[in-house]
């Protein structure tokens, strides 16, 4: 039932605009076709009311929140944060390298110096990043991705639909009961078999399965 629910909404809601290759009504046709995995969560109050949670992978319509969803487990789009300011700096370095590069200075000092800046602010703001997530147990402990892989971790981690719907039940002192995601849209690369539309996946190995690990813990 909730399935249905929420795959009922994706096809009628109008407050977003995200194109997934499917030829809907709400779907921008300028937009690149982005399939996206979406995920429930049926859960149980402390009085004992059954319901649901539902959750995306990523970003959707290129943004962190959007009714119907849970929030993500950190935001890394607010406008003033850490992130978006070291983007804008990345860029301005970029830029840099460019006309540098136009300018024919392959080799100077000053185009090698900015790559190792570029380097050096990229794996930085890769590095907050990770430690800005803390995800609970059901204990109500938290750890960050460094704390969960004992190592740098995979890219993305904590962004799937799983984790977010979890930490978000444990922060609204919810009882998780059952979980699934499903693929809805294109596939994400050209083998179509990789991800077909509808169809339901479990969490992925490299970067869901041990962080689940712990939140399951």
């Amino acid at each position: 039932m909730a399935i249905n629910q929420l795959q009922e909404h994706l096809c009628t809601q109008l407050e977003w605009h995200h194109n997934f290759g499917l030829g809907n009504a709400n779907e921008q046709a300028n937009l690149k076709p982005i399939g996206k995995m979406f995920g429930i969560l049926v859960v149980q109050t402390e009085n004992g009311t059954l319901g649901f949670l539902a959750g995306f992978s990523g970003k959707l319509a290129g943004a962190n929140h959007h009714s119907y969803f849970v929030p993500p487990v950190y935001d890394s789009l607010t406008e003033k944060g850490f992130l978006n300011l070291g983007m804008h700096q990345l860029k301005v370095i970029n830029d840099q390298v460019r006309e540098l590069k136009l300018a024919g200075c392959k080799t100077t000092g000053k185009l090698l110096a900015l790559k190792q800046e570029r380097k050096a602010l990229s794996q930085s703001l890769q590095h907050q990043l990770f430690e800005s997530y803390r995800f609970l147990n059901t204990k109500g402990q938290t750890k960050n991705p460094y704390e969960i892989f004992g190592k740098t971790p995979p890219a993305g981690a904590g962004e799937c639909a799983a984790p977010k719907l979890l930490h978000y039940a444990y922060q609204q002192n919810l009882t998780p009961l059952a979980i699934v995601e499903f693929w809805w849209g294109a596939p994400p690369t050209a083998d179509a078999a990789s991800r077909s539309h509808g169809h339901f996946y479990p969490a992925c190995e490299h970067k869901c399965r041990g962080i689940l690990g712990w939140m399951l813990h």
